[in-house]
């Protein structure tokens, strides 16, 4: 298998993975629950791809849970900004209205 990169869109209660090979091509996706049967599912989907990695929205804030387990359970993680994917106003703070799809592909992109 080639090489693929997970980008994670983190919320509270939600997780959004766009999974996107090395020609830039979406090759798989969901939306998962943060709960442990959530994880474990978010898990389980990205470790069907043997040459993965997993870009995560805001280590340092809302996807620093989701980051340190993964990085937990063994898997590479690196932090992407919120500000290199999301829309900001002029202080620099997220806009919201993206779909988290859009966000999780423009989290593999940055």
């Amino acid at each position: 298998m080639a090489r693929v990169i997970i980008g994670v869109d983190p919320h509270k209660r939600s997780a959004t993975i766009e999974v996107i090979n090395e020609r830039e091509q979406t090759i798989g996706q969901g939306r998962f629950g943060t709960d442990t049967d959530g994880y474990k599912a978010v898990l389980a989907a990205g470790r069907r791809h043997k040459d993965r990695e997993w870009a995560v929205e805001g280590c340092n804030g809302i996807g620093r849970h989701v980051a340190q387990r993964l990085v937990a359970d063994g898997e590479i993680v690196v932090d992407v900004p919120v500000a290199a994917v999301s829309p900001v106003d002029e202080d620099g703070s997220a806009v919201g209205g993206t779909d988290d799809d859009v966000v999780a592909a423009n989290i593999v992109m940055a």
